[in-house]
């Protein structure tokens, strides 16, 4: 009978550790997401004052498609303005030649049989 309640203490010692833990980690995961989101807001609020409505929705259509090369994008704008190199709001003829350089040339592969 001693060994029983010895046993069922630890197991409920446990199962107060383990859920300790799995409070902990879901804390850190809604922290996180708070800090995600935040960042996520204070890019967007920069987008809006270094381009024009244009260029904000030719970013968010390549972002659609090309998630990664936005993000690149607007690292990039972000450091241009950081460094001083952004004057006035950029365009959309500005925002798709920047586009142009940072999208990879595409190769076009030819199989010929002989």
């Amino acid at each position: 009978m001693q060994d029983d309640e010895e046993l069922e203490l630890i197991r409920r010692r446990r199962m107060a550790e383990l859920q300790n833990a799995q409070q902990q980690q879901l804390q850190q995961q809604a922290m996180m997401q708070e800090q995600a989101a935040r960042r996520e807001a204070e890019m967007q609020a920069i987008m809006r004052q270094i381009l024009t409505p244009e260029a904000r929705d030719r970013l968010a259509t390549v972002r659609l498609a090309y998630p990664e090369v936005a993000a690149s994008v607007e690292e990039q704008l972000i450091r241009l303005l950081q460094m001083g190199r952004v004057q006035g709001q950029i365009d959309d003829q500005t925002l798709k030649a920047i586009l142009q350089k940072m999208t990879p040339q595409k190769r076009e592969i030819k199989i010929e049989r002989v």
